[in-house]
């Protein structure tokens, strides 16, 4: 099975940062996409930014310029370094990621797992 685990969400000032993690664990045999998200109440789910396991980003955007997406490959981590955070990015921040695990019985399974959340409030 996956383990995913986000941390690094606050309570921040206008103009301040916070830097998200998206850590994933267990029986990986490759770790494809890997996605923030964010939902703030009574507001849809949308796509911040994306990172391809080549690399390749994508952003929001209403967060382009100010948020950058990376990943450590050695560590099967992805971070989401937030700067001049501002009050309409209050939301919960939720990771996906599409993943191959191996079974315990050995079999490739391919899915996509959402972590649970951290959430952000921008607020003076």
């Amino acid at each position: 099975q996956v383990q995913l685990v986000e941390s690094g969400g606050g309570l921040v000032q206008p103009g301040g940062s916070l830097r998200l993690s998206c850590a994933v664990s267990g029986n990986i045999v490759s770790l494809n996409d890997m996605d923030w998200y964010r939902q703030a109440p009574g507001k849809e789910r949308e796509l911040v930014a994306g990172i391809s396991n080549g690399g390749n980003t994508n952003y929001a955007d209403s967060v382009r310029g100010r948020f950058t997406i990376s990943r450590d490959t050695a560590t099967n981590t992805a971070y989401l370094q937030m700067n001049n955070l501002r009050p309409e990015d209050t939301a919960v921040y939720l990771c996906k990621i599409d993943v191959v695990y191996k079974e315990t019985m050995g079999e490739f399974v391919a899915m996509k797992y959402w972590g649970k959340g951290t959430p952000v409030t921008v607020s003076a």
